[in-house]
């Protein structure tokens, strides 16, 4: 497949793909070789800013000194260091704050392309930002400019090595195992984008279709490796690779991978908008879940209280981001504090997300949920969890067997404790809320009893069979 960097920006050694106005890139890891005495060396930032699977691509004008009529993305010299350079060519050329707007997702390693003709040897530095609009207002050094996705770059003209610049921060299966920030929802786009990528590249770089299959599979099965806590990225991978089957080509699964993002977008969406009309104006919540967060910007309840959710204190940007995005009051508070400040406050509800709905219909989601859930039903306080239908695991297995298997994702014990003594430590990410616990289910199928939980379990079942 193509030649990729992890998301610690380590290369991976299966060859570069090809752009659509180049040959692969003759790039170098290590930025600081010499150059030849009649090139110029000039670092430079190259930036994709991602919002939703969708990158932003500038057609260059003809008031930039280089390139010009060819598609980009962010880029301008590095001169101050590459990360300051990056936000700042975020802000020249979108008008947008890469404080407030757009957040780092990764840094590709640098690496070089040369240009003869313009006796330039370019060290290019790649970033990736996650952007949360779309509406961003370019400079002059822009003719035109579209979201597109990132496999747009592979059919047409563009800047030198436009992709081998993507293909260093793009997702990976690596990353998506080793991402402890976002949640399912997020995550399990990422991996539909690394089948659509991969599948891109082996459709542009002409590969024989059957044995590009059976590489492209080998990287299904590496996402679904990836978190076995998190069901829906199972059951989406599962689904894009099930309706590309019949045609078993690259070309198909490029285009079932850019329905299945698609679906997965809609289908959050619409939970949200569902679960909206179900809050109440007091409410309480906790760690981070983009489509718990949607739910209550729709609903702008009153008052919301939300856990910090060590350790690794996804609350804190939830609390942030209600209030910005509501008028409600927020109030951040510790994960031990939780439970006391539900009855204090008189919360009407507990608003939660999934990570894996089980087919018996336990919720597992951030560790610290089952506490909360508990707490709330002591104080006869509603637990709602939204969620996609695709968070519910597939049907498998015995009740007992199921309860034995759940993942819960073990963090570094040190977080707990780095001492001497002789003691085993658990550092769970996730624990289990048994179904008695939970108020109500609401998906974009509606709100789902433990009966159809099961029969939705079972269609993902089915979705499994081309393993």
């Amino acid at each position: 497949m193509s030649g990729r960097t992890d998301g610690d920006g380590e290369p991976r050694a299966d060859g570069e793909p090809r752009t659509a106005d180049c040959d692969p890139p003759e790039a170098t890891d290590d930025a600081a070789e010499i150059a030849p005495d009649d090139l110029v060396e000039t670092h430079v930032v190259t930036v994709f800013l991602r919002n939703d699977s969708d990158v932003l691509l500038l057609e260059r004008s003809d008031a930039v000194g280089s390139y010009s009529g060819r598609w980009g993305a962010v880029a301008g010299h590095a001169e101050g260091g590459p990360d300051a350079a990056a936000r700042e060519e975020i802000r020249e050329e979108t008008r947008l704050d890469p404080g407030t707007d757009a957040a780092l997702v990764r840094r590709g390693d640098p690496f070089a392309v040369t240009d003869a003709d313009l006796g330039t040897r370019w060290v290019v530095h790649p970033y990736l930002f996650d952007c949360d609009t779309r509406s961003v207002d370019p400079n002059e050094e822009t003719a035109a400019y579209e979201w597109a996705p990132p496999t747009a770059i592979l059919r047409r003209e563009t800047v030198p090595d436009l992709w081998a610049s993507y293909d260093r921060v793009r997702p990976t299966p690596e990353s998506i195992a080793g991402d402890g920030e976002h949640g399912a929802a997020y995550i399990s786009v990422r991996a539909l984008e690394v089948l659509r990528d991969e599948a891109a590249v082996a459709v542009e770089r002409g590969d024989d279709p059957g044995a590009a299959w059976s590489d492209l599979t080998a990287v299904a099965r590496d996402l679904l490796d990836a978190r076995p806590a998190m069901a829906v990225v199972a059951n989406r991978v599962n689904g894009v690779v099930h309706r590309a089957g019949e045609s078993a080509t690259p070309a198909a699964l490029e285009a079932a991978a850019h329905e299945g993002i698609e679906r997965a977008s809609t289908a959050d969406g619409d939970a949200a908008a569902l679960a909206a009309g179900e809050i109440p104006d007091s409410v309480a919540s906790l760690s981070r879940s983009g489509t718990v967060a949607s739910a209550l910007e729709r609903a702008d309840p009153a008052e919301v209280l939300v856990a910090e959710s060590r350790p690794g204190r996804e609350g804190v940007e939830t609390a942030e981001r209600l209030t910005e995005t509501t008028d409600a009051a927020v109030t951040l508070t510790t994960d031990a504090a939780l439970a006391d400040r539900l009855a204090a406050m008189g919360a009407d509800a507990l608003v939660v997300g999934a990570d894996t709905i089980l087919p018996d219909g336990r919720v597992v989601n951030k560790v610290g949920t089952r506490a909360a859930a508990t707490a709330a039903a002591s104080e006869g306080i509603d637990c709602l969890v939204v969620a996609a239908s695709d968070k519910i695991a597939p049907e498998r297995g015995r009740p007992d067997e199921a309860a034995r298997s759940v993942d819960r994702e073990e963090r570094d014990p040190a977080e707990v404790y780095d001492g001497d003594a002789d003691l085993r430590v658990a550092n769970p990410t996730f624990d289990v809320t048994p179904a008695d616990r939970i108020g109500a289910l609401v998906t974009e199928r509606g709100v789902l009893d433990v009966d159809a939980v099961g029969e939705v379990a079972a269609e993902h079942r089915a979705l499994a069979d081309w393993q």
